[in-house]
């Protein structure tokens, strides 16, 4: 059973550490030589597909996406969830580079998606239905897997990390969100605050893949901190949680497996 990994902002580092120990074995392929994958503009996102094996699990990572707010459509957005499907992935784990809403939250903490709110204006499933891939209606009751949180949750208290859980909310960026935006998310329910993901769990949901979700807290939300927000800010924590997404991802992914 092959398992995915999408790889967010500054995250990259887990598929550059791919094939560096005894059990693992990796082959890279640039976006740009698959057939009809856009190309990413943001920085942070490498822009590569990696082939490898952790314990007894075959893997499959993108390093880096594309978003909604680069200008591609939302079928283009999901392309490459879309390929993980055809190269038999059954079970995808996203992770994102998110802001904390949830004030319990610290830059460089690690938090399970238990659930989204879509705000981005858009849905992947929009236009004509292919039913040999999945419903054109898909229940999204439990869009992140509760199976695969707890068997993430048991990997993590394994290897001594506390896992919280905590709902997504999803915009179209790129501009980051007004402090005033950020009262209104908080009072409907959501966590965390980013501009990926969303799209890509529907997509996964509707050809029948289990979705893992996991954001990095990569900044305090607008107004919660005094100080305003950079994204060199988001790529200098995912560098500073190098080495722990490398731990957490490889004692998560063989469990999916």
């Amino acid at each position: 059973m092959k398992v995915g990994v999408v790889l967010g902002s500054g995250l990259g580092a887990f598929a550059d550490a791919l094939g560096h120990g005894k059990e693992d074995q990796h082959k890279e392929t640039p976006y740009k030589e698959i057939a009809g994958w856009p190309v990413s503009t943001a920085v942070g996102h490498a822009g590569k597909l990696v082939e490898g094996r952790i314990g007894n699990a075959d893997v499959i990572v993108l390093s880096g996406r594309v978003h909604f707010y680069e200008g591609y459509s939302a079928q283009q957005v999901t392309f490459g969830i879309r390929e993980l499907k055809k190269r038999g992935v059954t079970s995808v784990i996203l992770t994102n580079a998110a802001g904390g809403i949830n004030t319990a939250y610290k830059p460089g903490e690690f938090v399970l998606i238990s659930d989204h709110i879509n705000l981005m204006g858009m849905n992947p499933l929009m236009g004509p239905n292919d039913d040999a891939l999945g419903p054109r209606f898909p229940d999204m009751s439990e869009a992140y897997s509760k199976r695969l949180r707890k068997l993430a949750q048991d990997a993590a208290a394994e290897t001594g990390w506390l896992l919280k859980e905590g709902v997504y909310v999803g915009l179209s960026g790129p501009s980051y969100e007004t402090p005033a935006e950020i009262r209104y998310l908080r009072t409907i329910g959501a966590d965390l605050v980013g501009m990926s993901t969303v799209p890509e769990t529907i997509v996964a949901n509707h050809l029948g893949m289990e979705v893992l979700g996991i954001s990095c807290v990569t900044n305090m939300a607008a107004g919660i901190l005094p100080q305003k927000l950079v994204h060199e800010e988001v790529l200098e924590t995912g560098a500073g949680v190098r080495e722990t997404i490398i731990q957490l991802l490889k004692a998560i992914v063989p469990r999916l497996a």
